[in-house]
């Protein structure tokens, strides 16, 4: 079994900075695709960024110069690190994985984590 165990939401001001971080856990041997989406009440859950197993990023327009995903391949961690932080940034970040690969030979296509808070309120 594995699993993705998010943390570092929480509340800050508009214009704070969080850093949120995910590690994948479980007899692993490989993640290919790591990332973190959200979503908002009565909205569909949305990509934010994500990152190949090599470092190429993808991120969503809206965040694009103020958040930067990393990640530690050792660790199977990704980093998001989110600054100039505004409003609609409000909503609950969830992290994703594609193809986590485990060492009793199972490959785990799509897993998501529980979700995490993040609010961006004065």
């Amino acid at each position: 079994q594995v699993q993705l165990v998010e943390s570092g939401g929480g509340l800050v001001q508009p214009g704070g900075s969080l850093r949120l971080s995910c590690a994948a856990s479980g007899n692993i041997i490989s993640v290919d695709v790591m990332g973190w989406y959200r979503q908002t009440p009565g909205k569909q859950r949305e990509l934010v960024a994500r990152i190949t197993r090599d470092g190429s990023t993808d991120y969503a327009d809206s965040v694009k110069g103020r958040f930067t995903l990393s990640r530690d391949n050792a660790k199977n961690t990704v980093y998001l690190q989110m600054n100039s932080l505004l409003p609609e940034d409000t909503a609950v970040y969830y992290c994703n994985a594609e193809r986590i690969t485990s060492s009793n030979g199972f490959i785990y296509y799509l897993t998501w984590g529980q979700g995490t808070q993040v609010t961006i309120s004065s």
